[in-house]
C-alpha cells in the first residue's frame, strides 16, 4: 500500500473509532442537548446563575472545535471532569454543528484515487447536466431524454457501476450535482467534493464551516477572469459559498443571516446574475429542547445576492413584524414574537413574472404571521411582496417538544399546531392549454395548484392521503407535462393531474421487513416515462409515470467497496432525491431525517 493510501486508512479508521458508534446524526444532536443541559444550562443563559456566563445564543456562534477547546481547559475543566469526552464532543457537536476534528479526514488530499488531471471545465451544455435542486429554475425535477441518457426501457437493467465513501460522514445531507463531466456533492462534515462521473476518482476538495445540506449550482462567473464556472452553496450555519468549480478554490463566502442557529437547507437558486437564497432555522428545535432558550426571534428570509461577488441586493422576511418581547418564563428567560416563516426549500423562478416563489414554514409561537404556511411571490428585482396565500392558518410548533426535555417554551397541546409546513420547493408547470400553475405539497399530504398569473389563486387542491397528517409530502416532487408526483410518509407514490389535481393513480409500497422508519419522504425525480423514489427503509425504487407500475428496485442498505477505498455503507433516503444524467442515476444514500438507516455512500447505476 502506498504511503499516502495507509495514512488514509489509518487516519479513517481512528475517526470511526471514535465517533461511528455515536449512531445516527439526529439522536447525536438530542445527544449533545441534553449533555448541554445537564452540564452547562445552570450558568450559559440562566438570568439567575451565580457567575455571569455567555448566552445561549452566542455560544451558537462558535465553532465545534473552540467549544471543544472552552469545555477541556480551565475554567470548565475542573467542573466538567466527571464528564465523558465522547459527551464533550456532542456538547460542541450540538452547539458547533459540525463534528470536531472532522477536518483533519475528510480532505480529498489524503485520498488514494486522485483523478490523473484537472483541466479546466469546458462549455457545460457540451456534457449532460443536472443542476441544482430541480434541474432548471422551475424546480421541477425533471430530466429529459437526452440528458437523461436512458429511457424508461431501460430502467429495469440498472446496475451498480461505482461507488464512493465520504470520510468521517454520518448521514448524507446533500443531492449529487452533475456538470461538465464531474460530480458536485456537499455532506454533513461540512466537506464538499468535485469528482469524476465516470470514474468517481477525486478532482478537489473545500471544507465549509458546517454541514453541507443543499443542492450545489453551478454557472457561469462574471467579473472574475480567472474563474469560468462556479459552485455555489450553502451550510447549516447560514453561510453562503461560491467556489471555482474547476479547483474548488474559495471566491467568497458570505453570512446571509447574523441570527446564531439560521441555517440554510434548501439549494440557493442560480439565475442569470444572482443568487436567491432560502433561510430556515433551528430555532424550532433548539427552543423545545432548551430551557434557556429565549424562544423565539428568528424569521425565515429570502436573500438576493450578486452572483459575482456575494453582496446582498435584497433580503426579504416573509414575517415582516420584527419579534417583540413578550413574556419570561420561570427561569426569567425573555420570550418573543412573531416567530417563524422558514424558508425550506429552493426558491423558484418565473422569468414572466418576474417573480421568485417560496414556500414557508409555520409559526414557532403566537402570535401567528398570515405569512406561515403560504405560498409567496417576491419580486425578483426588489424582494417585495408581490402576492401570498396562507394555505393553513394558526400553526405554531416546536419540533423538539418531549423526549428528555421539558422546555417552557413548548405549548400546551390545545395551542399546537400541525406543523404543515411547505418544505418543498413549488413546482412551476405550464399546462397543455397554455395556462400556468404553481404545484405545491405540503407536510399535511395535500397538495395545492395555485394560479401564478392571478396572485397565487388556489384553483385546485388534492388530498392524497386518507387523513391528513404531519409529514406526508416533506421535501418534494417531480413534474412532467401532465402530472406531478409525490412520495408519502405512510408508504407509496402518487401521480396527480397539474390541471386540475385529479389523482390519476397511486402505488402503495409494501415497507421491507425489519425496525425502522418506513415511507417515501424523499425528492421525487422524473425521466420521460419514470420516476425514481427513495425510501425511509433503504430502498431506490422506480416506478411507470402511465400507470404506477414497480419498473425496479435496489436495496442500498449494505457495505460497499469504493472506489476510494473509504468504508462505505448505503442507507435512508428521506430528502435529497436521486439525480440522473449521461445514462447514469447518481444517488446519496444514507440520510435519515429523525429515524432511520444512516449512510455515508454515493451510488452511481448505469444500464447494462
Amino acid at each position: 500500500m502506498k504511503r499516502s493510501a495507509w495514512m488514509f486508512a489509518v487516519l479513517i479508521a481512528m475517526f470511526l473509532a471514535m465517533f461511528c458508534s455515536a449512531g445516527a446524526l439526529n439522536a447525536q444532536t438530542t445527544k449533545g442537548a441534553v449533555v448541554f443541559e445537564a452540564h452547562c444550562a445552570s450558568c450559559h443563559g440562566n438570568p439567575s446563575a451565580a457567575a455571569a456566563a455567555p448566552g445561549v445564543l452566542s455560544l451558537w456562534n462558535m465553532t465545534a472545535d473552540a467549544i471543544y477547546a472552552a469545555l477541556t481547559k480551565a475554567p470548565h475543566a475542573a467542573s466538567l471532569a466527571g464528564v465523558a469526552d465522547a459527551d464533550l464532543r456532542e456538547a460542541a457537536f450540538y452547539l458547533g454543528r459540525r463534528r470536531v476534528d472532522i477536518a483533519k479526514v475528510a480532505d480529498a488530499k489524503l485520498m488514494p484515487n486522485p483523478c490523473p488531471g484537472n483541466s479546466p471545465i469546458g462549455d457545460l451544455s457540451a456534457k449532460p447536466l443536472w443542476n441544482g435542486w430541480g434541474n432548471g429554475v422551475t424546480n421541477a425535477r425533471f430530466q429529459s431524454a437526452k440528458g437523461a441518457g436512458m429511457t424508461a426501457a431501460q430502467v429495469p437493467n440498472l446496475k451498480l457501476k461505482w461507488a464512493f465513501g465520504f470520510p468521517g460522514a454520518e448521514e448524507m445531507y446533500g443531492q449529487p450535482t452533475v456538470a461538465g463531466g464531474r460530480v458536485f456533492l456537499g455532506v454533513d462534515t461540512g466537506a464538499v467534493y468535485s469528482l469524476d462521473a465516470e470514474t468517481g476518482c477525486v478532482y478537489w476538495s473545500y471544507q465549509a464551516d458546517a454541514g453541507v445540506r443543499t443542492a450545489i449550482s453551478i454557472g457561469p462567473v462574471k467579473g472574475q477572469s480567472a474563474v469560468k464556472f462556479g459552485v455555489y452553496f450553502g451550510d447549516i450555519k447560514a453561510n453562503v459559498y461560491m467556489l471555482d468549480a474547476s479547483t474548488g478554490k474559495e471566491i467568497w463566502k458570505v453570512k446571509v443571516e447574523d441570527h446564531p442557529v439560521a441555517k440554510i437547507t434548501g439549494a440557493p437558486t442560480l439565475y442569470e446574475d444572482r443568487l436567491y437564497v432560502p433561510v430556515s432555522s433551528q430555532e424550532e428545535r433548539a427552543a423545545g429542547w432548551s430551557t434557556v432558550y429565549p424562544c423565539c426571534t428568528f424569521r425565515g428570509s429570502v436573500v438576493a445576492l450578486d452572483a459575482a461577488n456575494g453582496h446582498t441586493v435584497w433580503k426579504t422576511y416573509p414575517v415582516q413584524d420584527a419579534p417583540k418581547p413578550t413574556k419570561k418564563n420561570s427561569n426569567g428567560v425573555q420570550q418573543y414574537g412573531p416567530n417563524g416563516g422558514a424558508v425550506w426549500s429552493s426558491p423558484t423562478v418565473d422569468p414572466k413574472n418576474h417573480a421568485i416563489y417560496i414556500g414557508t414554514g409555520d409559526a414557532y409561537t403566537p402570535p401567528i404571521s398570515k405569512n406561515t404556511d403560504a405560498i409567496m411571490a417576491l419580486d425578483m428585482k426588489t424582494g417585495k411582496v408581490m402576492w401570498s396565500v396562507q394555505d393553513t392558518e394558526n400553526d405554531a410548533w416546536l419540533s423538539g417538544c418531549g423526549g428528555e426535555i421539558k422546555s417552557e417554551n413548548c405549548l400546551d397541546p390545545k395551542d399546537l399546531g400541525p406543523d404543515y409546513d411547505f418544505g418543498a420547493s413549488p413546482i412551476l408547470v405550464t399546462l397543455q392549454n397554455g395556462h400556468r400553475m404553481l404545484v405545491a405539497g405540503q407536510k399535511s399530504g395535500m397538495v395545492w395548484g395555485h394560479d401564478p398569473d392571478r396572485e397565487g389563486t388556489v384553483v385546485w387542491k388534492a388530498q392524497i392521503v386518507k387523513k391528513l397528517a404531519l409529514g406526508m409530502i416533506t421535501f418534494g416532487g417531480a413534474a412532467d407535462e401532465q402530472n406531478a408526483y409525490f412520495g408519502l410518509r405512510t408508504g407509496g407514490v402518487a401521480a396527480v393531474r397539474t390541471d386540475t389535481g385529479e389523482q390519476k393513480w397511486f402505488t402503495p409500497i409494501e415497507p421491507t421487513k425489519g425496525p425502522g422508519a418506513k415511507g417515501e419522504n424523499a425528492a421525487i425525480t422524473a425521466i420521460p416515462g419514470a420516476i425514481f423514489s427513495g425510501g425511509w427503509d433503504g430502498m431506490l425504487r422506480a416506478f411507470s409515470t402511465e400507470d404506477g407500475r414497480l419498473l425496479w428496485e435496489y436495496n442500498m442498505v449494505r457495505d460497499y467497496d469504493t472506489v476510494n477505498h473509504v468504508p462505505a455503507k448505503g442507507g435512508s433516503m428521506a430528502a435529497p432525491g436521486p439525480t440522473v444524467a449521461g445514462g447514469m442515476l447518481f444517488v446519496g444514500s444514507g440520510y435519515v431525517f429523525s429515524a432511520g438507516t444512516p449512510g455515508n455512500a454515493l451510488l452511481v447505476f448505469a444500464p447494462q
